[in-house]
């Protein structure tokens, strides 16, 4: 509608004509999920840097590889990601005495008491209603032998008049001691199901054996944030990682067919999501021979928005005196995918780069071996002499030659997810010649961009991409179903996988 002039005057009008720049999405957010000590539960966390991560959910924990994780991503130059911490894995545990974690009536599968035996012998802890009470409160009746502890109209409230369960326990019972973990419940929903919990012996070493796991604890739910599915909600995570799998089959916890549900769960996420994409770990403990056959005949995943590293990297010990150990190694490697988008760009492929942060690796792995391993997916971590400990693959589990290379499916993932955000003007606009004519414009500003940085083959832009958007594209048929198509080609930059250098002997120019 034109603008309305009614008395004499100067009048200045905006008008939009310029091009809408289409701005490159972040590329390097990494997601993590495993257990932690303390922190929020079931819920993506937002982390800058390795101080926060420790200040939200606390160091290293024994027999858990969250924190191993999030430290590599950090220390080989990760930049900004989110952490889900899984119910259980605070594991106070204290040798000798018994325990019991008491499910939350509202959400069963995390745990809101813990409550630990201060004497020997075989004692239950009873969770029951008050009849005709409050919602917010509940009864404890402890049990050992012929001697008997009643709590009556308990709760989590916290101040005058309140008797909160945990300050009333630990002050007046002489048979346990109970906390409190943390969790984003309310007062009312953190009230344990209503039953009779055996105490019972905390063994291993490992503070996951006390918690009960299942996949579907790690695999979550999107409606409830929690798992990996619950990263639904971080629209900028382009890396997802799971190395607490490994903790919970070392534990006995998930047997190899569980890491393979989980694991496929991860890529199924990714592939749903198209924007990130997973990053697998082995199996502890596997030769060449092994992570093979476990590759080709047993998971037998076939995706390009998974990957899958070998082997296990050796790490300094956190624990004051302890040695060295081996950890599972995608956390280090989403670092080095954040160092290489950084220092190169999303289109290098992230490999022959330095794992800062490894002091050796489980398994030695020769050239022949390799040449077993790289065809069918499996990015090899090698020492070289002189060279430290390197990446030396960097090929996704896909089985389509197009989609082979990591650098390639990242590559569109960034394309894709920016075409998209810096398009959302186009929505509601009238579907016409001109509407057309400025997508052009714009894709092709942007495709341009990414071509002159190196990401694209190709002498001139047109060698490198095309955009089509017009009358062929967008008949009237697609234009009455309230469409706008617009077709893109790009030509992706490939690695040089294999460098071949021919050489023969020259004889020299003839004397004179």
């Amino acid at each position: 509608m034109s603008p309305q002039y009614l008395s004499p005057g100067v009048y200045v009008e905006e008008v939009d004509k310029g091009a809408k720049p289409i701005e490159g999405v972040g590329t390097s957010v990494a997601a993590f999920v495993g257990f932690a000590k303390k922190g929020p539960v079931n819920y993506p966390t937002f982390i800058a840097n390795w101080g926060q991560f420790v200040r939200t959910f606390g160091d290293f924990i024994p027999g858990g590889y969250l924190a191993h994780a999030v430290y590599g991503y950090f220390h080989n130059g990760g930049g900004s990601c989110y952490v889900t911490r899984l119910p259980g894995g605070d594991g106070a545990e204290e040798a000798g005495k018994a325990q019991a974690a008491l499910p939350s009536g509202a959400q069963p599968s995390i745990a809101t008491l813990t409550f630990t035996a201060l004497e020997e012998g075989e004692i239950t802890v009873e969770v029951s209603k008050p009849e005709g009470g409050p919602e917010d409160v509940f009864n404890i009746k402890i049990t050992r032998g012929s001697t008997v502890e009643n709590f009556e109209n308990l709760s989590f409230k916290k101040g005058r008049g309140a008797r909160n369960v945990v300050d009333v326990i630990n002050r007046e019972s002489k048979l346990v001691k109970v906390a409190e973990k943390e969790s984003t419940l309310s007062a009312v929903e953190k009230i344990p199901a209503p039953g009779s919990y055996p105490l019972t012996a905390v063994t291993g070493t490992t503070a996951l054996t006390t918690q009960e796991i299942t996949p579907d604890l790690i695999i979550g739910d999107a409606a409830q944030r929690s798992g990996v599915n619950g990263l639904q909600l971080c629209d900028d995570v382009t890396m997802v990682i799971c190395p607490d799998i490994m903790a919970l089959y070392q534990a006995g916890k998930i047997s190899r067919e569980g890491v393979k549900i989980i694991q496929t769960a991860m890529i199924d996420h990714c592939r749903n999501m198209k924007d990130r994409v997973a990053i697998l770990d082995p199996l502890p403990g596997m030769t060449p021979q092994e992570i093979k056959d476990w590759r080709m005949n047993e998971a037998g995943y076939d995706s390009s928005f998974a990957t899958l590293y070998y082997p296990w990297i050796k790490v300094a010990s956190p624990f004051p005196g302890g040695e060295s150990m081996y950890v599972p190694p995608s956390g280090h490697i989403a670092g080095i995918w954040a160092r290489t988008d950084a220092t190169r760009g999303v289109h290098k492929a992230p490999a022959n780069e330095i794992v800062q942060g490894a002091i050796g690796l489980e398994k030695a792995i020769t050239k022949s071996e390799q040449d077993a391993l790289n065809p069918i997916g499996i990015n090899c971590i090698r020492a070289f002499p002189g060279r430290g400990i390197r990446v030396w693959g960097a090929r996704t589990l896909s089985s389509d030659a197009s989609w082979r290379y990591i650098n390639v499916r990242r590559l569109f993932n960034f394309i894709e997810k920016s075409i998209e955000n810096g398009t959302q003007w186009v929505v509601f606009e009238p579907n016409n010649r001109d509407l057309w004519s400025k997508i052009r414009r714009d894709v092709t500003a942007f495709l341009k961009r990414v071509w002159m940085d190196g990401a694209l083959f190709g002498a001139t832009p047109d060698e490198a991409f095309y955009v089509k958007c017009d009358e062929e594209l967008n008949p009237v048929e697609v234009r009455d179903a309230g469409q706008v198509i617009t077709e893109i080609g790009i030509c992706p930059v490939k690695p040089a996988e294999f460098v071949v250098f021919r050489i023969s002997q020259w004889a020299g120019p003839a004397g004179k």
